[in-house]
């Protein structure tokens, strides 16, 4: 137990290592949510859409005006899933989950340049165990994804989003999310680095899922907007679930359902630890086949 934890602690280490001597990888990793949070956030706005302005409320009668506040309030709540939440800040949440999908891909890609420049050969041939070399990956893509989330997260708050952290347990529910979905995700990428030697066949088959995965999902408009055929496939979406839990944790506050956060909060769970699972014995396998 003890060697597998200093093989651990080795290992993580240098990936962890590799991250933070690399500003650039950081910047390149965040640049994407950021431009997302600043451009689409801000432009495609449903609240300033929905709004009326205050010209035209100002020449309505008293009881018209309340009567369109009382709709637009229902409209909004019924689109974003509270009253009174602007769609930046709805969409900012959606993009933390995003963050860990990036990040998660690019775990993935890691795996070939260390088999390109020769170092996961010598970790084979290392007296370590071979479940290691991947844990260590999917780890540290784990610790990065928390670390990037957190950071963005202070971003979208400088933009304007507005978060509600009435409840002690709301930033611990939300980051629990975040790390059960960075997981599952990096499992999956991770266990795709080592079973295609290409990296070219890399990218193709995670460009293929890089899109599905963050528009067939709620983290940029709610799934009800969807088509039918489309709302199938995002309620299956794990990111789906990852990110309703965070809009439950850090969003609606009082408004929060307890029942459907836990229920958002095991759908992630199943996900990461079979994707966990699945993951790690694919890798191992493909490491065993050189």
């Amino acid at each position: 137990m003890m060697n597998l934890l200093m093989e651990l602690q080795a290992l993580v280490g240098r990936e962890l290592r590799k991250w933070v001597r690399s500003p650039f990888l950081l910047f390149m990793t965040m640049v994407q949510p950021v431009i997302w949070m600043g451009l689409f956030g801000k432009a495609f706005n449903l609240t300033a859409i929905l709004n009326i302005s205050d010209d035209v409320l100002a020449q309505l009668p008293p009881y018209i005006t309340s009567q369109l506040g009382e709709a637009f309030n229902s409209i909004m709540a019924s689109l974003l899933g509270a009253s009174g939440l602007d769609y930046f800040t709805y969409m900012s949440v959606g993009m933390l989950s995003i963050v860990v999908l990036f990040t998660s891909m690019s775990t993935g890609m890691s795996v070939a340049w260390d088999r390109r420049l020769g170092f996961l050969n010598k970790l084979l041939a290392a007296p370590i165990k071979r479940g290691t070399i991947i844990f260590s990956k999917v780890l540290s893509s784990v610790i990065r994804s928390v670390v990037q989330a957190l950071m963005v997260m202070a971003i979208s708050i400088a933009f304007g989003a507005r978060y509600s952290l009435s409840s002690p347990i709301s930033l611990p529910a939300a980051l629990a999310s975040l790390f059960l979905l960075s997981l599952g995700l990096s499992s999956l990428f991770v266990s795709l680095g080592v079973r295609l030697k290409s990296w070219e066949s890399q990218m193709a088959v995670m460009n293929l899922l890089n899109l599905p995965l963050m528009f067939a999902s709620n983290a940029l408009y709610p799934i009800r907007m969807m088509p039918s055929w489309l709302q199938s496939i995002a309620s299956v979406n794990p990111i789906s679930y990852a990110v309703d839990a965070v809009r439950q944790s850090l969003l609606y506050g009082p408004a929060a359902d307890p029942s459907k956060l836990l229920l958002d909060l095991g759908a992630v769970a199943v996900f990461a630890a079979a994707f966990t699972a699945i993951g790690v014995l694919i890798a191992d396998r493909g490491l065993r086949r050189g």
